[in-house]
């Protein structure tokens, strides 16, 4: 039930935004108020739940891709900047915007962890750039502003809503510009 709860919360969260209320959650699944507070003690608690959740997800997969040795450079690239936890419908940006606003302190957990794995990426592009697996020549500040505000475009859900392209396939093509350009090989 706790988890069938989280589901029906992260539904209400991408149709109304941070403004749902707990008889929506309730007229969502069919169940009483009483029902979800045997669960939760808060909506509050209800959103730090899905937030811890979220980021525990991200941070193993984060971390799997890093220690895994048999992975390439551009294959771990392309899996870092592609890691999507099962309730991504928070990485939205007007989501975002309520959650700083209603719920700072989710909304901080989330920005720390976003930061945190930037910084996981830069070492990768460094260390990509010690080994000739990244070209030389660009500024890594440069590199970094540009990955993460091509990546940040994807928190823009409701655009690739409208354009029949999910999150997923958003990000991936996004990964692949980023990492391939738009030139192919045999014109280069």
């Amino acid at each position: 039930m706790k988890e069938r709860i989280l589901k029906a919360v992260v539904e209400e969260i991408q149709e109304r935004g941070m403004r749902f209320t707990i008889d929506d959650v309730t007229h969502r699944l069919g169940i009483s108020k009483k029902t979800i507070y045997e669960h939760f003690d808060s909506k509050e608690q209800i959103i730090k739940t899905i937030v811890e959740q979220i980021l525990d997800e991200a941070d193993q997969k984060t971390n799997d891709i890093i220690a895994d040795d048999e992975l390439s450079f551009i294959v771990k690239m392309k899996e870092l900047m592609q890691v999507l936890p099962e309730y991504y419908q928070i990485y939205n940006r007007p989501v975002l915007d309520e959650m700083k606003r209603y719920y700072p302190d989710q909304w901080v957990q989330i920005e720390t962890s976003l930061e945190e794995d930037w910084a996981d990426i830069r070492l990768l592009i460094e260390e990509g750039i010690k080994t000739g697996e990244v070209v030389t020549g660009y500024s890594i500040t440069v590199i970094m502003k540009v990955l993460i505000e091509a990546i940040n475009t994807t928190l823009d859900q409701t655009f690739f809503y409208k354009n029949n392209i999910t999150v997923r396939e958003a990000l991936s093509q996004t990964v692949d510009i980023l990492l391939y350009g738009i030139i192919p090989d045999d014109k280069r």
